[in-house]
């Protein structure tokens, strides 16, 4: 167990700690992207993307990019099934019917 702890705070501060210039062009990934690809890494279960996806945006920006495709995904599940989002968001969290 705090072997997990040692390595979450490590990349923590891997994360934090400001790169020096080398010179090289590095691409910049907007929050949306960030979320996306950071989503799908966790979905699975790729511990190196979830890491590479959460430095590209400040963590406040990646909450808000995935609060933003849960409900996009929970509105487009819903038109798909004919439900309405929270129906479809309390049965994909396991909870009972409201």
């Amino acid at each position: 167990m705090w072997g997990m702890v040692r390595k979450s705070c490590a990349r923590f501060l891997n994360a934090v700690r400001a790169e020096p210039d080398t010179g090289k062009d590095r691409r910049t990934h907007n929050l949306f992207e960030a979320a996306a690809v950071y989503v799908s890494a966790r979905a699975e279960d790729d511990q190196e993307q979830i890491d590479e996806a959460a430095g590209w945006v400040s963590p406040e920006a990646l909450s808000f990019g995935v609060s933003e495709l849960a409900c996009r995904a929970v509105i487009a599940l819903a038109r798909e099934r004919d439900e309405s989002p929270q129906t479809v968001a309390r049965e994909l969290l396991g909870l009972p019917a409201a």
